[in-house]
C-alpha cells in the first residue's frame, strides 16, 4: 500500500482509486514490466506477476465488484 506524506493526494478520487493506484505501482515495478519490457496489461494476462500484485488484483476486483453489489450499501466498499 502506497503512503503518501502530508497534504499529498491521488488526483483520481473515484472508487477505488487507491487499490488502482497500488496495482499500477506493483505492476510497473515487477520484472514482467521492467526487464521484460512488457506493458502491465500482457503481464497481468500472462499471469507473470509477483503474489503481492495478486493480492492487490484481487482487492481490486473484490472493491469494484461491491460497486454493484446492493448488500454493500450496508456493509460499505471493500478495499480503501
Amino acid at each position: 500500500m502506497m503512503r503518501y506524506e502530508g497534504n499529498e493526494r491521488l488526483a483520481d478520487e473515484t472508487a477505488c482509486a487507491g487499490v488502482r493506484a497500488d496495482l499500477k505501482m506493483c505492476l510497473l515495478e515487477s520484472d514482467c514490466c521492467r526487464i521484460a519490457k512488457n506493458t502491465p496489461r500482457q503481464c497481468l494476462q500472462a499471469n507473470n506477476v509477483p503474489p503481492e500484485c495478486q493480492v492487490l488484483r484481487n482487492t481490486f476486483y473484490e472493491c469494484k465488484r461491491s460497486l454493484l453489489d446492493n448488500r454493500q450499501r450496508f456493509r460499505g466498499r471493500k478495499g480503501y
